[in-house]
C-alpha cells in the first residue's frame, strides 16, 4: 500500500480544503494517505513516504508562502527526486503563473511530476474537487 503524504499551508482555508480532497482521492485509490500542515512537517520525514503532493496558495506576485511553506518546501525538494509529485493550491488574482514557475523548478530538480498542478480560483468547487481527487489518485 502507498503511503503519501499531503502536505499544505493554508491563509484562508481553500488550500486546506484542496489537501483533505487529495487526501481522499489517495485513500479512494487505495493509499495510506496523511496529512500535514507545514508546522507538522520536516524534511527527514521525506524518507518515510512513498509519494507526496504539495499545496500552497498564490501569494504575493504569484510566488509561494515565504516564511514558512517556501523554505520547508525548498528543504525537502533535493529528497524529491525521482519521488511521485503533485502540486496544489488556490489563487484570487493573476493566470496561475506561481504555479506555472513552481511546476518548473520541481522538474528541473528531477521530481516525477503527476500533473501540471492543481489550481483553483478562491474556494474549490466541484471541478476542482474533482481534479483533487484525481491528483491524489495517481499519486498512488
Amino acid at each position: 500500500m502507498a503511503n503519501i503524504a499531503v502536505v499544505y499551508w493554508s491563509g484562508t482555508g481553500n488550500t486546506e480544503q484542496m489537501a483533505q480532497m487529495v487526501a481522499n482521492g489517495a485513500k479512494e485509490a487505495g493509499a495510506e494517505a496523511t496529512v500535514f500542515s507545514t508546522s507538522e512537517f520536516n524534511a527527514d520525514m521525506v524518507e518515510k513516504f512513498d509519494a507526496f503532493a504539495f499545496g500552497c496558495p498564490s501569494m504575493g506576485a504569484e510566488e509561494l508562502e515565504d516564511t514558512e511553506f517556501a523554505p520547508l518546501f525548498n528543504e525537502c525538494l533535493p529528497k524529491l527526486k525521482d519521488k511521485k509529485l503533485g502540486l496544489f493550491g488556490s489563487y484570487g488574482w493573476g493566470d496561475g503563473e506561481w504555479m506555472r514557475t513552481w511546476v518548473e523548478a520541481c522538474k528541473n530538480a528531477g521530481a516525477s511530476l503527476v500533473s501540471d498542478g492543481v489550481i483553483c480560483n478562491d474556494a474549490p468547487d466541484d471541478s476542482a474537487e474533482a481534479q483533487c481527487n484525481a491528483l491524489g489518485a495517481s499519486l498512488v
